[in-house]
């Protein structure tokens, strides 16, 4: 059996859950960057290309669980190397919050590991 990962993901999302909170200096979790997510239409957007499809696979599953571990699930679809995003609070009205806000800084720095 191939072993994909050395790290169990309960504890790498715990640790990135908490990553925004604790690397901001004011203790608020750091904002999304404006260059790289679209806010329009009341939703977060963005489109991620990866390498291959398997790099794109692997990092989408990395991103479920955090959105498990955060309890705020994204709308996402993959094509081949290609992972396009779209958030929103449905329970707020389907408006952007914080809780996007933070789950697309997650979905970031889990994307700057893969070079994305």
């Amino acid at each position: 059996m191939v072993q994909l990962f050395e790290f169990t993901f309960s504890s790498f999302c715990i640790q990135l859950a908490t990553y925004c909170k604790l690397n901001s200096p004011s203790g608020v979790p750091l904002q999304t960057p404006r260059l790289m997510w679209k806010e329009t239409d009341k939703q977060l957007t963005r489109t991620l290309t990866f390498k291959n499809f398997r790099e794109a696979f692997s990092f989408m599953t990395e991103v479920a669980f955090i959105a498990e571990s955060l309890n705020h699930h994204p709308s996402w679809s993959n094509t081949f190397n290609k992972v396009s995003f779209t958030l929103s609070t449905h329970d707020a009205g389907d408006i952007v919050t914080k809780k996007d806000h933070d789950l697309a800084a997650a979905i970031d720095q889990t994307a700057s590991r893969y070079g994305v």
